[in-house]
């Protein structure tokens, strides 16, 4: 049991490591730009990031959508797995519910990690958690990297740095929408190792749009164990619908045109 409970200690370090922010949807993909991003510095596009991502936060009122979750640990002493299916509702400003639709696999890691990550999620909606790990200049230095073309469009590419070692923040890159100011993707490591089981961990998270709104669609996470080993936690999401949304006020135009 001891050895249980350091495998599940590393998932649900695995998946802290993950609460990357959530700028704000999918299903029919839109048309994709093809003109170059305007030249703009590296604090206009981080303005622009954080006006957008807010006026998106504030039209969004509700959605429900599902996610598959998946934990695989191969290492000493033996290998573990998990997969559960999820149904999630979120309302604004600060409640989702989750109800599990099955689950598979490895019922202790279910019981462990899972469900007390989906807990977890909840409890990170409050204003105060959101605050401490949100995306613009309190928490990040923001450095311009280039520029890249997704199968979303034109993107911006910037180096973030934490300004401190929170493990809920993260260093890397992200890849920002020339035209809508949202993160389409990001790849990143934690700011803080999340435990000394974990030796590096490594984040790749990639949004895309339903309608106007910006939401994950897929999350992949790996860490080396120390004891010799990985661990990988992946989340699917799928089904979005939006149950109810206000007019993007869209305040202004975009700092630096």
């Amino acid at each position: 049991m001891q050895i249980d409970r350091q495998i599940a200690r590393v998932g649900l370090l695995l998946i802290a490591s993950v609460a990357l922010p959530n700028p704000a949807f999918p299903q029919t993909p839109l048309p994709v730009a093809t003109e170059p991003p305007a030249s703009l510095t590296v604090d206009q596009i981080v303005e622009n990031l954080v006006r957008r991502n807010l006026e998106r936060a504030r039209a969004l009122g509700s959605y429900k959508g599902s996610r598959i979750y998946r934990l695989e640990y191969r290492g000493f002493p033996s290998a573990r797995s998990a997969e559960i299916t999820v149904d999630v509702i979120y309302r604004s400003p600060a409640t989702k519910e989750f109800t599990i639709r099955s689950e598979k696999g490895s019922h202790f890691l279910v019981e462990k990690v899972f469900q007390r990550m989906l807990q977890s999620e909840k409890d990170a909606l409050t204003e105060e958690n959101q605050a401490h790990v949100a995306l613009n200049k309190d928490n990040y230095r923001f450095t311009l990297a280039g520029l890249d073309t997704l199968p979303t469009g034109a993107s911006y590419v910037l180096s973030v740095e934490p300004r401190n070692a929170n493990k809920l923040l993260y260093r890397g890159r992200i890849w920002v929408d020339a035209a809508d100011f949202a993160v389409v993707r990001i790849e990143a490591s934690p700011a803080k190792n999340p435990s000394f089981w974990t030796k590096e961990t490594t984040i790749e998270q990639v949004y895309a749009k339903f309608g106007n709104f910006w939401l994950p669609v897929s999350n992949r996470s790996t860490s080396a164990i120390r004891l010799g080993g990985r661990a990988t936690f992946t989340i699917d999401y799928k089904d979005y619908q939006i149950t109810a949304e206000s007019p993007l006020s869209m305040s202004g135009k975009v700092k630096g045109y």
